[in-house]
């Protein structure tokens, strides 16, 4: 199979439990998952899948060197993201750790057609999607890191999403992506102003897309309607473990009205403002900094250690961006 990533080019890919992975059903599904959920579906942000990401994972460890089974960990890293993605957090109180499809990889992992590929080559599924945060890191160091470290699955969607965002080109993207090596099994920069661009970048990403005011708001729209739409009935679970559009069609088409109401401030047009006095909701969110590890002489050292105005500011912004945010919503015309 011949795959043609706009970020790393054409990729041929020749091994056979890749192939019937990437054809498997359960990875299949994730091209009607969005990356941004909500956001995405109303054309706010890049339609980018959970599908592209996973594949553009794997692709990156690949071209970093790992071995197959850190690029079939790659591939799977995200096969449990639910519809409407990291929405599904908000419906469920897990706004700041945004992790549900972590705590539920396992379970839904096993009721797919995930276990009997990998059986068919030898492998145990548990080995790719049963381990903690902390032993993800250590048995597949280039796909997982704890923040602010340096790892394949934050690079991705960082360098995807700033290219969408207009916050890089796609030559600034290419050149951080020359500066990138394996050093003692992690992914460190060679070249401290690429370090430095990339640390810069990834915060000014975070504050348009991820932890952006407009988007958490429309996440948390989009979770309140999906919450009463789980308690009378009208979603189920099994919708949330489908795709996108049929789950969004059912509350479009829902007579309830709250539902109704809820899902007409989810809109291009709704404006929300900071408003301490009279908010809607009170609503907080994870946020996303790295720390770049810089090879310098041979030796490893995070960026806000070589350059400590750097850690300043990457400080500043997670300390003014914490806690809950007062959000009131004006609905558009």
């Amino acid at each position: 199979m011949l795959l043609n990533d706009r970020l790393y080019g054409e990729v041929e890919i020749n091994e056979p439990l890749l192939l019937d992975l990437l054809a498997s059903a359960a990875l299949q599904r994730l091209q009607g998952v969005l990356q941004h959920g909500i956001s995405g579906l109303i054309g706010i942000t890049r339609d980018t899948t959970r599908f592209e990401h996973s594949v553009g994972v794997m692709l990156l460890v690949r071209r970093l060197g790992a071995d197959l089974e850190q690029q079939v960990a790659a591939l799977l890293h995200d096969v449990s993201h639910t519809a409407f993605s990291h929405v599904i957090d908000y419906v469920f109180d897990g706004h700041d750790s945004q992790d549900y499809h972590d705590l539920h990889k396992a379970e839904f992992t096993a009721s797919t057609d995930i276990p009997e590929v990998l059986a068919r080559y030898g492998y145990n599924w548990c080995d790719f999607v049963c381990l903690d945060d902390e032993g993800l890191a250590q048995r597949y160091p280039l796909l997982e890191q704890p923040a602010p470290s340096l790892c394949a699955d934050r690079l991705d969607y960082f360098l995807r999403d700033s290219h969408d965002l207009g916050l890089a080109s796609f030559q600034q993207i290419q050149r951080a992506l020359r500066h990138l090596q394996v050093h003692q099994g992690r992914i460190v920069v060679n070249d401290l102003r690429i370090a430095r661009w990339l640390g810069e970048t990834f915060i000014a990403a975070d504050q348009a897309s991820w932890a952006n005011f407009r988007e958490v708001g429309l996440y948390e729209l989009t979770a309140q309607a999906i919450r009463r739409a789980l308690a009378i009935g009208v979603l189920s679970e099994q919708d949330l473990w489908g795709t996108d559009q049929p789950a969004w069609q059912k509350l479009l088409g829902c007579h309830d009205e709250e539902i109704r109401r809820l899902t007409r401030l989810v809109a291009p047009s709704t404006r929300f403002a900071w408003d301490e006095t009279h908010p809607t909701f009170l609503v907080s969110t994870k946020l996303r900094t790295i720390d770049p590890p810089v090879l310098v002489n041979g030796s490893v050292r995070p960026l806000s250690e070589i350059e400590p105005a750097f850690g300043r500011t990457r400080r500043s912004y997670l300390e003014r961006s914490a806690g809950k945010w007062p959000v009131r919503v004006i609905a558009g015309n």
